[in-house]
């Protein structure tokens, strides 16, 4: 047998019919909410359209009188240009060039261009020039050291450097405790134009594991006049 469902009393009523009442102010109260928000949307477009006036498209005429901006485009990279760079600063220092066929050098491991004066040497040794820059080729190899002393060289000259110091080590922790960098660098310096003279360092700059290098003045750069 089923069972009946239970009766409603007045109370189950009366609590029915205030739930529904709630239900149905509370959908009138978003329809109102809805109204409103759409009434003050249309006003302030109302609002827009008054400030600006009436609207007419563009005459062709109009649109032939329009200012085009030129597209700007990325400067292209002067690939060429680098890889000449790189092949110069590959191919200007030379393993076998011996400084001493065409520079005079003395056993203190220091040499000056003809040109230049024994005082500026004697300055150099002494420490009278500041140290502005430094490169370290500590265990760096041969071919890599090659091309960042020649890249460090570059870039000093550029920025009007007048001395640096070169740091090519003892050679304590090389192949028979032989100094390969030191000779090379010696090599490689002399053969660089800006490098008006070198010497060893002073102990507390390095002693025998560096050298102290004497730059050339960057040359100022003709202005070119324009007709």
């Amino acid at each position: 047998m089923s069972k009946k469902p239970p009766k409603l009393t007045l109370g189950d009523l009366a609590s029915l019919r205030e739930t529904l009442a709630q239900d149905s102010a509370r959908r009138e109260a978003e329809r109102l909410e809805a109204a409103r928000r759409a009434k003050a949307a249309a006003a302030d477009a109302n609002i827009f359209r008054n400030s600006i006036g009436e609207i007419a498209p563009l005459s062709s005429k109009g649109a032939q009188n329009r200012a085009e901006l030129p597209r700007r485009t990325p400067e292209p990279v002067a690939r060429q240009t680098q890889e000449d760079e790189a092949a110069v600063l590959h191919e200007s220092l030379s393993d076998e060039f011996d400084p001493e066929a065409l520079l005079e050098a003395d056993d203190r491991l220091s040499y000056r261009r003809p040109g230049i004066s024994m005082d500026a040497l004697n300055k150099l040794r002494r420490g009278d020039w500041v140290i502005q820059k430094q490169l370290d080729l500590h265990g760096m190899r041969r071919e890599e050291a090659r091309e960042a002393l020649a890249a460090f060289l570059n870039d000093a000259v550029k920025r009007g450097l007048r001395c640096v110091r070169v740091i090519h080590g003892k050679g304590l922790g090389s192949v028979n405790r032989e100094p390969v960098l030191k000779d090379k660098v010696r090599g490689w310096l002399a053969q660089k134009n800006e490098v008006l003279a070198y010497c060893q360092a002073r102990g507390q700059d390095g002693g025998s594991g560096a050298l102290v290098v004497l730059l050339q003045p960057a040359q100022p750069r003709p202005n070119r006049s324009h007709d």
